[in-house]
């Protein structure tokens, strides 16, 4: 007799991660080009010394120092390993196997993975012309059929995309949705947005002040702290709604090393500052270096570019990788080409130009 396995499973692939080629430049998974904050790196070798016992399963420490960063109480934020993790223990705590998962596409490829894992249907909204999230035609995904859908996920700014969304956007769709509804802001890539789009953090509360059970925000230290090797995020929300994933929440999950670097990147505001500076001043030379090739790309406020390649993705994909650089295509849409240092960025924009130039012969 064989080992009785889901059948639903065998029609999931497998979360693709960017490619890693010896001795090419990686461009496809939106790291940080220079590792941890200089001052983390000393509080990894401290907390080294306790890998020995098990972490703290509840974060209390950071919990509270993020906690006091937004202005909330601890039970309204919950520490977890990378966002990732935290997409899915939302499903998970919200979502049974008869209900739907709705998000804008193309956005973050994980969604409908997360969502199939536990049976759920993912509705999958067109983006705009311009590569925005179609909030409007997401809200009427949604309310065609409401009482099928226990989760919305909002990424701004869009992974692959970058595009961000406006107040009054979020604001109308928050409002259009039922309030059964869970709207999950997903703000990975919050701290390189300097546009003027609202932090997520807002909405968790109506124009009355009063709170929201029904919106919860994400973050992440991965991006621009640069801790993507140790695995940290954390959900902002209503105590109900985050004390259903507390309950979902594997244990110990989120390690030592991991809790000790992310409370000294708290403490090192300045430093980041900094580093979120030097990206966002490299993603606009990129952009206008791209642009002058006559290369189209999408207004980022992320620290990556979309390149809507279309049909030529494949292509542009081989072409690059040939020049020992990785980017990351998505089928016929597009590439994402992750803002690394000036070196790498230079390395890419050569590739680039000798594409264009091909292209025009």
């Amino acid at each position: 007799m064989s080992v009785r396995i889901r059948a639903d499973l065998e029609g999931i692939p497998g979360y693709v991660p960017g490619r890693t080629i010896p001795g090419a430049i990686k461009l496809a998974s939106n790291e940080s080009g220079v590792g941890p904050l200089p001052s983390v790196a000393k509080a990894l070798e401290s907390a080294g010394e306790l890998i020995n016992r098990y972490p703290d399963n509840n974060a209390t420490s950071l919990t509270g120092k993020l906690a006091a960063k937004f202005g909330v109480d601890p039970r309204n934020v919950v520490v977890g390993c990378g966002s990732v993790m935290l997409c899915q223990e939302l499903i998970q705590a919200v979502c049974t196997a008869e209900q739907r998962v709705a998000f804008g596409w193309r956005s973050f490829e994980a969604y409908p993975l997360l969502a199939r894992t536990i049976g759920a249907e993912p509705v999958m909204v067109p983006n705009t012309a311009s590569h925005a999230l179609d909030l409007r035609s997401l809200a009427e995904a949604i309310n065609a059929d409401a009482e099928s859908v226990g989760l919305v996920f909002v990424c701004t700014p869009n992974n692959p995309t970058g595009t961000t969304l406006g107040a009054d956007e979020i604001e109308e769709f928050v409002a259009a949705v039922p309030s059964h509804v869970t709207v999950v802001l997903d703000e990975a890539y919050r701290e390189f947005a300097v546009d003027g789009s609202p932090d997520g953090t807002r909405f968790l509360t109506d124009a009355h002040g009063n709170p929201r059970d029904n919106v919860v925000v994400l973050r992440t230290f991965s991006k621009a702290y640069g801790l993507a090797g140790l695995r940290v995020g954390y959900a902002i929300g209503h105590p109900r709604l985050l004390d259903a994933v507390r309950a979902v929440h594997v244990p110990f999950t989120v390690n030592s090393l991991a809790l000790a670097a992310a409370e000294a990147s708290l403490d090192a505001e300045a430093e980041l500052a900094e580093r979120v500076a030097d990206v966002v001043a490299e993603r606009g030379r990129v952009i206008d270096e791209l642009r002058a090739a006559g290369i189209e790309v999408v207004d980022s406020q992320a620290n990556f570019v979309w390149l809507p390649l279309g049909d030529d993705t494949p292509r542009f994909d081989e072409f690059m990788t040939e020049r020992k650089v990785i980017v990351r295509a998505f089928a016929a849409d597009g590439a994402r080409v992750t803002i690394s240092t000036p070196a790498d960025n230079d390395a890419f924009l050569s590739a680039a130009r000798e594409w264009a130039a091909a292209e025009r012969a």
